[in-house]
């Protein structure tokens, strides 16, 4: 299919690293060399031998089932073994599943770092152990201290600042950044990248989160209808979005809306006019590249980033691409 098209191609240069590597092995201990008869071959790692952990802060909503399903993906195209394990929002869940990964001998590591202090010893003892490390999703800003070797994600504030311009040109002037997390600093970082571009005021709340969207939604009701002034909502997420959405309509305010990720629900409201646009981080992208980037990086110690992060984001969903994306949402990879 054409949609998969750049994973075929991603995948072939895979393999053409993995076979380069097999080569220089050969040619480096299998050739005439003029040594002695017994030198032996140096084997690149069975990729059946290897298992790579993604180890998030997942609650298996439509977000994350997307960037599952491309660690997935990655894992059965390279041949290894992916072991998934979502914390639901906990910090001490997550941290304790990264020791234990440490003790059971991961190959690599791909975590996201809601709350960095939690998890750092746990990513730092595996960088100690020699288990490469990449962060997802979350964690821009602290990769590089844990000695992770890349991140994988979007930088949130130009996010955020990419939707303060929108807001601005929508001729909002206060805007309620509704948050579905109280301690993500991602999520922080949103809306204070919308703030750093927004004209007018911005309110950075936590609004209750996406497992009860009933209680999400009576939050944001709530505060819109303590201030009448507010003629803004973002949400930074796909369901918190569409929490604002109802709230609003309950409430009869015409407010311009914006919202982060994708859901098939929140694609129908940005085609009906009712949103005005999402911002899309790729999420598959922030599963599917780590698997291929850890493979390499055991079976032929490639490395990418060069130091910098690799980015998926930000992109933005509007009226004018929604029904495109949505083809994609519905196969699964958006």
């Amino acid at each position: 299919m054409k949609k998969m098209r750049w994973l075929a191609v991603l995948l072939a240069l895979v393999m053409v690293a993995a076979a380069c590597g097999s080569d220089a092995a050969e040619e480096t201990t299998g050739g005439d060399t003029g040594g002695d008869d017994d030198t032996e071959e140096v084997d690149v790692a069975q990729s059946g031998d290897l298992t790579f952990y993604m180890i998030t802060h997942s609650d298996d909503g439509p977000f994350w089932s997307v960037l599952k399903r491309g660690a997935e993906a990655a894992a059965a195209d390279v041949g290894v073994e992916m072991v998934w394990q979502g914390s639901n929002n906990d910090a001490n869940v997550q941290a304790e599943f990264i020791d234990a990964a440490v003790a059971a001998g991961a190959d690599g590591i791909g975590a996201s770092l809601p709350n960095v202090d939690a998890v750092r010893p746990g990513l730092e003892a595996a960088v100690a152990a020699g288990i490469p490390v990449y962060t997802i999703n979350s964690g821009v800003n602290d990769y590089v201290d844990l000695g992770a070797t890349t991140h994988v994600g979007q930088t949130e504030i130009i996010a955020g600042e990419g939707s303060g311009l929108r807001f601005n040109d929508a001729g909002a002037t206060k805007i309620l950044c509704g948050r579905q997390e109280p301690d993500n600093g991602a999520l922080i970082e949103r809306c204070q990248g919308l703030a750093n571009t927004f004209n007018g005021e911005v309110i950075s709340e936590f609004m209750d989160l996406d497992a009860d969207q009933t209680a999400q939604e009576a939050a944001i009701n709530a505060a819109l209808a303590a201030d009448p002034d507010i003629d803004g909502f973002m949400g930074v997420g796909p369901v918190i979005t569409m929490s604002g959405l109802r709230a609003a309509d309950a409430l009869g305010r015409d407010l311009t809306i914006g919202g982060f990720d994708i859901t098939p629900e929140l694609l129908d409201a940005i085609e009906a006019g009712d949103v005005m646009f999402t911002v899309d981080q790729q999420q598959y992208l922030q599963g599917y590249i780590p698997i291929i980037l850890m493979y390499l990086e055991v079976t032929n110690s490639n490395t990418l980033g060069g130091g910098l992060p690799i980015l998926t984001g930000p992109g933005f969903v509007t009226g004018d691409n929604a029904s495109s994306v949505k083809a994609l949402v519905e196969a699964g990879t958006r």
